[in-house]
């Protein structure tokens, strides 16, 4: 992939009018009868997660920048993709297949053309002489890591230092950032990855694919 833009900002999981991972109004319940509050967004309603969503996303994401999103797009069904579509102010949209996105998958009544790019899973490109390989899912050995490839994902809906994998690895979903919206690629994601080792995930397991890198302990 080449993205030629100045603005590149990246998120995953928005899980736009997903009713159990709002707390308000989730069926969600931990083994004790509890709302799991680490599972769940703190909202009463789904109007109010949803306009946070769009909110902050548009606060930051302009008419000319790009968008890449790295899966579970929406909820609630084929409506709820282009409700959410529509409410962005940014166009310039490329979408990973999260495990939720059936319906772009299946390209129900042509919804992939909304996006510039929707059906792969995984893909690389270079930034600023950066080379990043992302998708949905995390992955323990991805391309080129050893010589510091960075290995950008979602899924796993990680906050805090959580957040970071061992070495050059990062969920940058939207619950992640401390505000609650996508991160920009070369100001936020870039500076953070260039301070981290290049080190493995296998620790002391040995592996040909990283011989001669300094395992993470």
């Amino acid at each position: 992939m080449k993205i030629n833009n100045e603005n590149i900002w990246i998120t995953s999981d928005t899980h736009y009018n997903h009713k159990n991972i709002c707390r308000g109004i989730t069926e969600w319940r931990t083994k004790g009868g509890d709302v799991p509050d680490l599972q769940t967004r703190d909202f009463p309603d789904l109007d109010s997660m949803n306009a946070a969503i769009v909110h902050n996303i548009n606060s930051v994401v302009k008419y000319d920048d790009v968008l890449i999103h790295l899966g579970d797009w929406s909820f609630g069904g084929y409506d709820s993709i282009r409700q959410f579509y529509d409410r962005l102010v940014c166009k310039n949209i490329y979408l990973y297949l999260g495990n939720h996105d059936h319906h772009q998958k299946r390209d129900k009544n042509g919804i992939k053309e909304i996006y510039l790019l929707v059906d792969k899973l995984e893909d690389e490109f270079t930034c600023d002489k950066k080379r990043i390989h992302m998708g949905h899912y995390p992955i323990q050995s991805w391309k080129d890591m050893k010589q510091g490839s960075i290995h950008l994902h979602g899924h796993t809906h990680l906050t805090g230092d959580n957040r970071f994998g061992k070495g050059k690895k990062m969920d940058v979903g939207i619950d992640g950032h401390p505000e609650f919206r996508p991160y920009n690629l070369r100001t936020e994601v870039l500076p953070l990855m260039e301070a981290r080792p290049i080190c493995s995930e296998y620790a002391t397991v040995l592996d040909h694919h990283m011989d001669g890198m300094r395992n993470s302990n």
